[in-house]
């Protein structure tokens, strides 16, 4: 039994004067059994809560019943308002409004601990309204369509189911069903363009978890690789390396045995590094390494 469950059923019917077991069911994805197991719990803890029959029948509370906050502990308020803070913090606008009334309600001043900025340093608002709308057709099931640049450079236009938005590394992403791939897909926000909301709407079904990214094993060749990295690089390689895989030398330079996909981008993540990195292994990469600095070369001169 979910509590979470339990308290949102009452504030439910606090808001709506009737609710039918079946709308519950659908609602929170259990059976209707469960619902009026919940409706059997929420009574014995003292909640007036009752089921009414027949034509405009439901699960109701008794009119004059007032929510008793001495029924969650101290830990538990702290812990809505923490959670409600958070949703607040990310800039979700019903949220500040049940803030407000939850703190009045537990008489609770807490302070502003949590704070979110989904735009680089330096960047604009772009990419904030760009979140705020694929928020909403998330939350309303609806299909989204825009332009969109592959990390080989190829732009297509797609028409998006989509289902989550996930931060991973130092980018937002965006996860859902693409039609024109029949599949799902994982897209990253700052390479989106031209987004479009459509009145499309997809059906719940298509909630599902993905992973963040494609499992690249079974189409790539593992490239297992010693870097050395200098000390002014120290900094960038702690941040995106395990720990486990470093070895810090005395003058504070760093090697790193690590094993990536062998891919296009694994050439263009070495070589963002400059001069702070060396490819010690295998001698096959350090030749690949030396011959694109040499294309690169050529354009300077």
């Amino acid at each position: 039994m979910q509590i979470g469950r339990l308290f949102e059923i009452v504030y439910l019917l606090l808001e709506r004067e009737n609710v039918t077991a079946k709308e519950l069911a659908e609602r929170f994805e259990v059976s209707e059994r469960t619902i009026y197991r919940d409706v059997d719990a929420l009574s014995a803890a003292g909640i007036p809560v009752y089921t009414a029959k027949g034509k405009g029948g439901g699960i109701r509370l008794l009119p004059a019943f007032v929510l008793n906050k001495s029924v969650l502990s101290q830990k538990e308020q702290e812990n809505i308002l923490f959670g409600l803070q958070s949703l607040s913090a990310a800039r979700y606008p019903e949220a500040g409004a049940v803030l407000e009334k939850l703190r009045t309600f537990f008489r609770k001043e807490d302070p502003d601990w949590i704070d979110v900025d989904f735009t680089g340093w330096g960047s604009g608002k772009e990419e904030k309204e760009l979140f705020d709308r694929l928020r909403g057709a998330i939350l309303s099931r609806r299909r989204v369509i825009f332009d969109y640049v592959s990390a080989a450079g190829k732009e297509t236009r797609r028409t998006v189911e989509p289902v989550k938005l996930r931060f991973k590394g130092s980018a937002w992403y965006l996860q859902g069903y693409c039609l024109a791939r029949e599949d799902y897909r994982t897209f990253k926000l700052i390479r989106m363009g031209n987004l479009q909301v459509t009145e499309d709407t997809f059906p719940e079904e298509r909630r599902k978890d993905i992973p963040i990214e494609p499992d690249l094993s079974a189409a790539a060749n593992p490239l297992p690789m010693v870097l050395g990295f200098s000390v002014a690089m120290r900094h960038r390689v702690y941040d995106e390396f395990p720990a486990g895989c470093l070895t810090e030398h005395e003058d504070g330079s760093l090697t790193a045995r690590v094993v990536f996909w062998e891919s296009e981008w694994v050439w263009g993540y070495l070589l963002s590094f400059g001069g702070a990195l060396t490819v010690l292994e295998p001698p096959w990469a350090r030749k690949r390494i030396r011959e694109s600095l040499k294309a690169a070369l050529e354009n300077y001169r």
